[in-house]
Parts: C-alpha cells; structure tokens; sequence
C-alpha cells in the first residue's frame, strides 16, 4: 500500500476492538518515530506517555467528553509538554550535541546564548504556546506512520487536560497534556470507517505560483 492509498486508508476511528492489542513492535515503531519527529530548534519540548492498563483507560473517559475510544483502545498515547524550558533545559540540548556529534564549543556557544537569551525574554504561555505546537507536529508523524503501519487512530483534542494532569500526576514529572491518541484495531461494526473520505479538491487547497 503506497503512501497515498494509505492516507485515504485511514480515518478518525470512532470505535476500537477492544480484544485485539497492538504488538510491540507495533507500539516500539510508534515510541521511535515520535522521538524522531522535526521540532523548533530540535529541542524537542515533549514526552509521550503510553498507557496500556484498562483500569486507567477507564478513568480517564469521563475526563474525555465521555468518548469511548480512550478505554477501547489498545493504548492510549499522550502528548505532552515540557514545562520548564528555560537556561537548564537549553543546556541539556547542547550538551546532547556535543556528545552525539562532537561539535566544539566556540561553534555552539553564539546559539546556544541566542537560544537562552531569546526563551529568557519569553514570557511563560508564550512559551507553552510555542511547545504545544511542537506537539501538533508530533501527533501528524505519528497519524502518518499509523496509517502506514495500518494502526487505527483517533486524535483528540476534546480531553480536559487538567484532571489528566492530575490524575497522571503529571506536575511531579515537569508536564502537561495537550494531546491524546488512541491507537489500536477499529472494530468492525465502525460505521465510519465505510464512509467516504470527505475533503476539498486539490484545485481549491493548492495553489502553485
């Protein structure tokens, strides 16, 4: 299946088969394209969370506009910011450099205090706002890869991040959820999943100048 058969394969699934599990090659595919998707700066704000305990699930579903997906789900991924990104965090990053690729310091140094100093000047939901969108570009790898690994997905915005947050305990690690995505088999009583895939031509969403 080529890329584009696969993208017209897939869909917001609306309801999972609860008895089938995604293996872990599956789920270790997922884990590393997540890790390898383009950020800001490459400093990668994020962290994912990967839940596979149906207790859990459950919980979670009243704090998801009672959506059922959550807890039907093989696994229920979670994305997640950073929320301190400030001289420390930026300093992790450019010691990751160094030790990866060896890169002097007289090299990283004029970037690595433009960072800092640009991030200090920053106030706090500025910050949060710019991490958020780092996930956005998380969450559309990962549909992409789905979709070639024929994962069925269903991304979600309609979450209450607070009680996630909390319930997780998610402040004791330095984050907070902006994302969900359950993964797993679409059931085969899914309605959704025989409709049509509804979007505008080409000819009214690409321009070419």
């Amino acid at each position: 299946m080529d890329i584009i058969e696969s993208l017209r394969w897939r869909y917001a699934t609306k309801k999972f088969d609860a008895e089938k599990i995604l293996p872990k090659e599956k789920i270790d595919i997922l884990t590393e394209a997540f890790n390898l998707t383009a950020t800001s700066y490459g400093l990668q704000p994020l962290k994912l969370i990967v839940i596979q305990d149906k207790e859990l699930q459950e919980k979670l579903v009243a704090h998801s506009w009672n959506q059922n997906q959550v807890v039907q789900a093989s696994h229920l991924l979670i994305f997640c910011i950073e929320t301190q990104i400030g001289e420390t965090y930026i300093d992790s990053y450019f010691k990751n450099v160094k030790a990866i690729r060896n890169t002097a310091d007289e090299i990283l140094k004029p970037f690595r205090d433009q960072l800092v100093d640009s991030f200090k000047n920053k106030p706090e939901e500025e910050i949060a706002n710019w991490a958020a969108k780092q996930a956005y570009l998380a969450m559309g790898n990962l549909l992409t890869v789905c979709a070639l690994e024929k994962i069925d997905a269903c991304p979600m915005e309609g979450f209450i991040p607070q009680k996630y947050d909390e319930i997780l305990r998610l402040d004791e690690k330095g984050l907070t959820s902006v994302l969900v995505l359950p993964v797993g088999y679409r059931a085969e009583d899914d309605m959704f999943s025989d409709f049509k895939k509804v979007r505008r031509s080409t000819k009214d969403t690409i321009i070419n100048i």
